[in-house]
């Protein structure tokens, strides 16, 4: 499994631990410093749709011209999280071809379901 986070969000911080604790083997990914490719923003994006992977609450969001906000779809959501992969929901867990976004009960619940 590979998780895509950033190691200075405390949600995801509380990812790996929980990772540690299910023993889950996991590649852990810091999207500023690791970057994600294109290729998998698109898998993510095909999968949950870029509702749920671009993050309209973030800083990044926020610091975007409005522009760039306006008429947003899936093509502009990939160009967007490739020049800036902090502008997406985290942590992105991925194995196979399986996408779970986020840190709450129900994606615990689905990392869980795509290790078993």
């Amino acid at each position: 499994m590979d998780v895509y986070s950033l190691k200075s969000c405390d949600t995801c911080r509380k990812a790996v631990k929980w990772l540690a604790s299910e023993n889950i083997k996991a590649e852990i990914y810091d999207i500023r410093t690791d970057g994600i490719s294109e290729n998998t923003i698109t898998a993510a994006i095909s999968s949950l749709g870029w509702e749920t992977v671009l993050n309209r609450r973030s800083t990044s969001w926020r610091a975007l011209a409005d522009d760039q906000k306006h008429d947003m779809n899936g093509e502009k959501a990939i160009a967007l999280i490739s020049d800036n992969p902090t502008l997406m929901k985290r942590p992105l867990f991925h194995s196979g071809q399986e996408f779970v976004v986020g840190f709450d009960k129900i994606a615990q619940a689905n990392v869980k379901n795509l290790t078993s």
